[in-house]
């Protein structure tokens, strides 16, 4: 993974780019922006417009704002086009901006909208100043809401928002890993870090009855609901250690006195990919029909967003790995399975879409992603000074991928043919 000279010809540029704007980076990610007014899934109005609003004063910068983009009201799109946009690459920087209920911005979506903001101001100035003038090129800043619940990057995905582009990116902060402080940044998440994921409601449908007149009388759902349970904890001992099914009971009746007629799960199914989650969902199903026949409910289903796995593209996570040693910053393609959590995300299925970075970045924090003690890390200013390293990474592999011929082919090639696994390690 050794620098090339595209590359390293950007990197004072982007360098540059990010401290001239640093106060009013520093100014949307923390306070008064996104971090002090945490918004939850598509209701994330503030962000919406604080982000357009700051673009809007940078009108000397060329860039086109479209507020409710595609249909959504909290999506927006910024844009950059430079030459024959026609025959030029077109690259997407994700601003994810949802919040989650209670805790703020607990997995450091203000992070990721900035760190993206940055990239893509940084991406348009360095292209400006030191790009070959015949290169044709467009750079995006896509607001993705409701990455928490909700699938807003499905939504757009539907709506047609990436159906041009050549590549997008991102990067998503986690806690400082155990027994690697000087790590700052991982090109990909390790094997299982991000899993293919499908959500269900579940409502098992009895008949009320009096609980002690005549509980002969009645079909209990909370007699199913308790069984289904019980049906997927037995199940969990069988599944590998890198699934993952869990849930809760939102409903079990109403009254003590009264044979509940209706009650729910909420449950989340998760494997490493999106092949495999099938198999595994089929057998959860299972565990709720056997659940209704044996207490005589019927059993309904209302299927929500389905994740998939994160496709790590090789030739840009190896680009942003040689661009950050370049700038004496601690970077690893990967770490070894087990030494970070699993979760899951909607970026999954962009990178089924395009080719894709998701990249990740350790910030000090007291606790792991959803936790208040997280919420309270990813507002700090060394939080956000670790988001502007990366962000400048990211811009400098922008720029690489609009004036690099070769390199943008190795992309498209590694995303038509290349395996999930195909990168090698490299610890």
């Amino acid at each position: 993974m050794r620098i090339q000279a595209s590359q390293l010809r950007y990197i004072s540029k982007v360098q540059d780019a990010i401290r001239k704007y640093g106060d009013k980076l520093q100014s949307i990610n923390r306070k008064p922006k996104i971090w002090s007014n945490p918004e939850l899934a598509f209701k994330e109005y503030k962000t919406h417009d604080a982000i357009c609003d700051l673009f809007d004063t940078l009108s000397s910068g060329g860039y086109s704002v479209r507020r409710h983009a595609y249909g959504i009201d909290t999506a927006f799109e910024i844009e950059y086009r430079h030459g024959n946009a026609n025959n030029g690459r077109v690259l997407v920087f994700n601003a994810e901006m949802d919040s989650l209920p209670n805790i703020g911005h607990a997995c450091g979506h203000n992070l990721i909208a900035t760190s993206s903001i940055a990239a893509f101001i940084a991406t348009c100035e360095a292209m400006k100043a030191a790009a070959p003038k015949e290169v044709s090129y467009t750079v995006r800043l896509l607001g993705t809401p409701a990455e928490e619940s909700g699938g807003g990057k499905l939504r757009l995905l539907d709506a047609g928002a990436y159906k041009d582009v050549n590549a997008c990116l991102m990067i998503h902060p986690a806690p400082i890993v155990p027994g690697r402080p000087e790590l700052l940044s991982l090109a990909r998440p390790p094997a299982g870090g991000f899993l293919a994921k499908n959500s269900v409601h579940v409502t098992f449908i009895g008949k009320p009855a009096h609980a002690a007149a005549a509980p002969w009388e009645g079909i209990n759902a909370l007699d199913a609901v308790v069984a289904a349970y019980v049906n997927v904890s037995l199940l969990r001992q069988q599944i590998l250690p890198t699934q993952r099914v869990h849930g809760i009971i939102v409903n079990g009746g109403e009254r003590s006195n009264i044979i509940p007629a209706s009650a729910t799960l909420n449950y989340t199914i998760r494997s490493p990919t999106r092949e495999t989650l099938g198999p595994l969902t089929e057998k959860v199903i299972k565990c709720f029909e056997a659940a209704a026949v044996a207490t005589d409910c019927q059993v309904e289903f209302e299927w929500g967003t389905s994740y998939d796995d994160v496709k790590s593209n090789s030739p840009i996570c190896e680009s942003y790995v040689s661009v950050m040693r370049a700038m004496d910053h601690h970077v690893l393609l990967t770490i070894p399975p087990g030494e970070s959590g699993s979760a899951s995300t909607d970026m999954g299925n962009v990178s089924y879409a395009v080719p894709g970075f998701h990249g990740m970045f350790m910030i000090p924090a007291k606790g792991g992603n959803h936790t208040p003690e997280f919420a309270d890390g990813a507002g700090t200013l060394e939080a956000h000074k670790r988001a502007m390293n990366c962000a400048a990474g990211m811009a400098v592999v922008a720029c690489h991928f609009f004036e690099d011929d070769g390199f943008a082919k190795e992309v498209e090639e590694d995303f038509r043919t290349g395996p999930l696994t195909s990168m090698s390690p490299g610890y």
